[in-house]
């Protein structure tokens, strides 16, 4: 039986500078950090505080035309507005100003690979 979503993958190039920014901006804590590929990538697994999906920052073979696309992936927080500004401060880039929708509120973040994703609460 499937339980849930273990983890999502983000394709980035420089895993150094995508590690930096998803631990210090985003505050995400190291779950693994080791060699996939001798002389290649490595596997860098991530957790959210308080969630139960990860994040990999690991671009498959033949996946690299994803860098720096829209991810389809939303992060959740209580209060968008609140955490755009907390993380305006920490220098997140912000694609979509956070706004209002019928169904709660969004914005859209850039990582420094160019790859942007949603952030929403109900």
């Amino acid at each position: 039986m499937i339980r849930g979503i273990k983890f999502v993958s983000i394709p980035v190039r420089n895993q150094d500078e995508a590690l930096k920014f998803y631990t210090e901006a985003l505050g995400f804590k190291v779950q693994t950090d080791q060699e996939f590929v001798p002389g290649g990538q490595r596997w860098i697994e991530l957790s959210i505080p308080g969630a139960e999906t990860g994040i990999a920052l690991f671009t498959p073979e033949g996946h690299e035309d994803r860098i720096g696309t829209f991810q389809s992936m939303s992060f959740r927080c209580d209060d968008v507005f609140q955490t755009a500004d907390g993380l305006k401060q920490r220098g997140v880039k912000f694609y979509q100003e956070p706004k209002k929708e019928s169904w709660g509120s969004s914005a859209i973040f850039e990582d420094p690979e160019g790859n942007k994703f949603v952030l929403s609460s109900r």
